[in-house]
């Protein structure tokens, strides 16, 4: 039976728990919160699993050897040291970040990279007399390299493209939000498709998809071409193939309400051509209307969760806009948790409502706050400052 090995999975700023959750739900072993990123301990089978189904995950590291590193000849005579037969043969690609946080190596990362490959392609050239070639776009190896405090961790990439590519979005509007932090902010509303949802500035339709897939339990990263493991040496296809069908039985049909609201035909039609797709079509309502003038028209508890103009996408007047959110929460919104992202601090005290919540995020290097606003019915009321 194969033993674990360990793995790091990076993610966005504050959503460390939020994947720290998913890869325990998923079965990882012992899962521990790092920076952007959480370690945790499963076999072959399980990082094909991770790949396909953490919906907050960036990239799945498989960690090779860590070791103490003093210079560069310890690093290249570190390098040099592994058997790389094992890893690569001289027909495949690979290639190799590297990133330097240790005052004990002054070489910049770039230099930490090229003497990497250097070990690599002597450790080939004397075995073999050849040497597998470098190929930066679509290597079949691509290697990663942290060294802290004197400690280098040598890291395959097993995702290849960021995971937040999920393969459905060939239509996008200015600014459009990650997938990944997408989903980050379903799951800090709590979304987990017993309500029914809206985004009622869907875009190109980014929410309504990852929320979607969460309602119906459908792996996000299940329209994916391709990940970076399958081009490894000891890629297992038909171990591949039985965990990719698991998932997919896993799947549910959720009959809550998921629905688009966005004032820009042009959106409305991005917004349904990358649902379609995601083949999430069935799932999702999509119309062009002005959220301002609209009002619920669903009946029983809901999550509102969008991503309002903001920053350089702001061009109007964001006093008037953000009071406008308020007053279209509270008067035709009723029974809802009403969630949005921005990075315009200052104007949220035009909201005129109280928030239930504000969480930290970051949004590109935009640093941001995600709030809650609680709409009550009957005889309760929304909350004011």
């Amino acid at each position: 039976m194969e033993k674990n090995f360990k793995m790091v999975a990076t993610t966005l700023f504050g959503l460390e728990q939020i994947l720290a959750d998913e890869l325990v739900k998923l079965g990882a072993q012992d899962v521990k919160i790092l920076v952007r990123s959480v370690s945790f301990y499963g076999d072959t089978g399980f990082m094909y699993k991770a790949n396909l189904a953490l919906h907050t995950g960036i990239r799945i590291l498989k960690i090779i050897k860590t070791f103490k590193v003093d210079s560069d000849l310890d690093l290249y005579n570190n390098m040099r040291s592994i058997h790389w037969e094992d890893y690569l043969d001289v027909a495949m690609t690979f290639a190799i970040s590297a990133v330097n946080n240790s005052q004990n190596l002054s070489s910049n990362a770039h230099f930490i990279a090229l003497r990497a490959k250097d070990a690599i392609a002597d450790y080939f050239m004397e075995k073999y007399e050849k040497r597998p070639n470098v190929d930066i776009k679509n290597p079949n190896l691509k290697i990663n390299l942290h060294i802290q405090e004197g400690i280098c961790s040598l890291y395959f990439d097993s995702s290849g493209i960021s995971l937040h590519k999920r393969g459905y979005k060939s239509a996008t509007n200015i600014a459009p939000i990650n997938e990944v932090l997408a989903a980050g902010l379903l799951f800090l509303a709590g979304y987990d498709g017993s309500t029914h949802f809206i985004d009622p500035m869907c875009g190109s339709g980014t929410l309504l998809i990852e929320a979607a897939m969460i309602a119906n339990n459908i792996p996000p990263n299940i329209n994916r071409k391709a990940f970076g493991f399958e081009s490894w040496k000891d890629f297992d296809k038909n171990l591949y193939q039985i965990i990719f069908k698991a998932l997919l039985n896993k799947s549910k049909l959720n009959h809550n309400k998921i629905i688009g609201i966005d004032k820009a035909p042009s959106a409305v039609r991005k917004a349904n051509d990358n649902i379609n797709n995601a083949n999430l079509q069935e799932f999702i309502e999509v119309r062009a209307d002005d959220f301002f003038k609209t009002s619920k028209t669903v009946e029983g508890p809901t999550t509102l969760v969008f991503n309002p103009p903001y920053g350089e996408r702001l061009a109007i007047d964001a006093e008037n806009f953000y009071k406008a959110i308020g007053d279209t929460l509270k008067g035709n919104y009723c029974n809802t948790k009403a969630w949005f992202i921005t990075s315009d601090l200052d104007a949220l005290k035009f909201v005129g409502l109280k928030t239930s919540r504000r969480i930290a995020l970051k949004n590109g290097n935009l640093d941001c706050r995600f709030v809650c606003y609680d709409i009550y019915d009957g005889s309760k009321k929304a909350k004011f400052n």
